[in-house]
């Protein structure tokens, strides 16, 4: 899922709006995700110290004299003759960097305690900030309102969509890059940060002024509606911790409005949480393995569903190439276990586990630990899931109608499951069509540099 691409394909217009940067503005970026486990603690055990203290005396590259005379000389060299000064703190994080990078792994990663502190905000899905969505203007060069979150301090406020932010605390944002700009708008809880946009058409512009409070904003990663035949749609952006809990009451609310049939929309989403797809799974799949992974040393773990919650209607999941990781597990265990159809293009294939390990000061590194397998056995690694029925996403038909032709065939399919007659909307009918999924909400297709 890291360094994936985004189709940017229209059918996320309400939920998943494309080219828009994802900004809670407590505002994480969903940019990039990955399936990963994270250790607890705080560091490393008394016994882990102990074993990285007698590598280090031991034959390690920490004990090779011909490493710590390197880097002597690296030292000395940019200290008498660089241009421009550099912190020990510099020199020391660039070391750790690079040992990350030197693993060739493109998921492994150094964070600094800034950075930890923003991932696990990340994973949690749960923010300090405002609750809106931002997109750099490309006209104006300012951040634009896209979507403003209902019950946040940002409604609350009276922030509307298309409110251009010009300045925060008094400081003029023109042009400046996104990340900081969220940096001084999120915050400590309790706390309000002073906001200065225009607001109107152009040539009819109004500056208007907002304290607007700062507190816990949860990211909205599922929505969900009816359609006809009552079949139950819910799309799922990403796997959080609160992903889960979403589902769930998507799933509960849409069989009390009726559904007999229900359609998972996985399209663009990278990932994310192990243990939140696995409980997801456990809500629709029967007893039995939902996924396995297996180290370096051939040591399997196995997550499985208890079966209690086993979904019982006809399903459909729509998947694309840039549906990952989290999303592939899902969709590689409904298939092995043929509960529902498969529906769209080929997956991303991305079955890799990355592990996150806490490091000692509050920084941490992330790093590749082991291969993920379907129930079935199946290494999607590279390969990804073949959908079992395979439809292109017609883009232009979206970008000229709002005809999401993949959605049209998932609805057919579980209509004909249902035994009821389904009668696809046109070309020429789909742009009039009302669309009752929220407005604004993340996507993993960002025009920015990721926010995180």
């Amino acid at each position: 899922m890291d360094n994936e691409k985004k189709s940017g394909s229209g059918f996320w217009t309400g939920f998943l709006t494309a080219c828009i940067i994802f900004l809670f503005i407590g505002c994480i970026v969903l940019s990039i995700r990955i399936f990963f486990n994270t250790t607890g603690g705080s560091g490393l055990s008394g016994k882990e110290s102990k074993q990285v203290s007698e590598k280090a005396d031991s034959g390690s590259v920490l004990s090779d004299p011909a490493v710590v005379n390197k880097i002597g000389e690296l030292e000395y060299i940019i200290d008498k003759e660089y241009i421009d000064s550099v912190s020990n703190d510099q020199l020391s994080e660039g070391i750790y960097r690079g040992i990350m990078d030197s693993l060739g792994d493109p998921y492994a990663q150094y964070y600094n305690s800034e950075e930890w502190v923003k991932m696990q905000e990340e994973t949690q899905g749960i923010y300090y900030g405002i609750g809106a969505y931002l997109l750099k203007d490309q006209d104006y060069l300012y951040p634009r309102i896209t979507g403003v979150i209902k019950n946040t301090p940002a409604e609350e406020a009276g922030l509307k969509k298309d409110d251009i932010i010009i300045e925060v605390e008094g400081e003029d944002v023109y042009d400046q890059n996104l990340d900081d700009v969220v940096d001084r708008i999120r915050g400590e809880e309790g706390t309000s940060v002073h906001l200065t946009i225009m607001r109107g058409e152009a040539g009819n512009r109004e500056e208007m002024e907002f304290d607007v409070a700062r507190r816990k904003v949860e990211t909205p990663t599922v929505a969900y509606e009816m359609k006809a035949n009552d079949i139950g749609y819910i799309q799922i952006a990403q796997f959080d911790t609160v992903t889960v809990g979403q589902f769930s009451e998507a799933l509960e609310a849409v069989k009390k409005e009726g559904a007999k049939g229900l359609i998972i929309d996985l399209r663009d989403n990278p990932g994310g949480s192990l243990k939140a797809v696995v409980d997801i799974a456990g809500m629709i799949l029967p007893k039995g393995k939902v996924v396995y992974t297996e180290d370096k040393y051939g040591r399997q773990e196995v997550y499985e569903s208890d079966g209690k919650h086993e979904l019982d209607i006809p399903l459909a999941v729509l998947v694309n190439g840039n549906s990952a990781s989290a999303s592939e597990i899902l969709s590689g265990a409904i298939k092995d276990y043929e509960k529902g159809t498969i529906i769209g293009t080929t997956t991303y294939g991305k079955g890799i586990v990355q592990q996150i390990f806490k490091l000692s000061g509050d920084e941490a590194v992330k790093l590749t630990v082991s291969h993920y397998y379907t129930p079935k056995g199946n290494d999607i690694h590279k390969v990804g899931v073949k959908p079992d029925i395979e439809v292109e996403f017609d883009r232009d038909a979206y970008l000229e109608n709002e005809y999401d032709n993949q959605l049209e065939k998932a609805m057919e399919v579980v209509s004909d499951e249902l035994g009821v007659e389904y009668e696809s909307v046109s070309t020429n009918e789909a742009k009039a069509t009302e669309d009752t999924a929220p407005t604004e909400a993340p996507t993993d297709a960002p025009t920015e540099a990721p926010e995180h």
